[in-house]
């Protein structure tokens, strides 16, 4: 089932701009730079193409916690189902710059894929999830997603996001289960 949308999920705002929590963020600007606002789905929107095929790019201008806003909203005027989007976002468990596609599942104490699982009534939607590490402590998760990472992190998420474009490119033209062969494997 070929994919209609991807999300980015992050914090907007300048100060946010920088910081793990905008992993989601960092990868759709890897697929495109073309993003605009769009007051109707209160989130910066782009379209690209792969192999003939349009695909929404959004990220929404919400706090994370209510990302599932512009996701129904977008949904509803194009006409998506949830099985036909993709969701990228920071993952704590996964080590800095792993990334692995995951279909379905829980929110895992992501506020962004709560609300978006809330609002979209489903969890049957495909993930992109980002490893931005665990800072060891559950009391030190909030300030250090809200922190950038360290350069030498930076640069091993930014090679994970070259890794997982080339993956979505993959999903589009072949389908889920090449794409994460080719991401998930060393």
């Amino acid at each position: 089932m070929p994919i209609k949308l991807i999300v980015g999920l992050g914090n907007s705002g300048e100060q946010y701009l920088k910081t793990r929590h905008n992993a989601g963020f960092w990868f759709l600007d890897e697929l495109s730079n073309g993003f605009r606002y769009d007051k109707k789905f209160n989130a910066q929107y782009a379209e690209m193409y792969l192999s003939g095929k349009k695909i929404h790019l959004l990220k929404p201008c919400t706090f994370m916690n209510l990302s599932g806003d512009a996701v129904q909203k977008v949904m509803n005027f194009y006409d998506i189902f949830p099985e036909k989007m993709l969701v990228a976002h920071d993952e704590l468990d996964f080590d800095t710059g792993v990334c692995k596609l995951k279909k379905g599942g829980g929110h895992g104490g992501h506020n962004g894929l709560r609300d978006i699982i809330s609002k979209t009534a489903s969890k049957e939607f495909l993930r992109l999830r980002i490893g931005i590490n665990h800072p060891g402590d559950a009391k030190k998760v909030s300030s250090y997603v809200l922190k950038p990472p360290a350069k030498k992190d930076k640069s091993l998420i930014y090679g994970a996001l070259y890794k997982a474009e080339r993956a979505i490119r993959i999903l589009i033209e072949e389908g889920t289960e090449p794409a994460m062969q080719f991401l998930h494997s060393d």
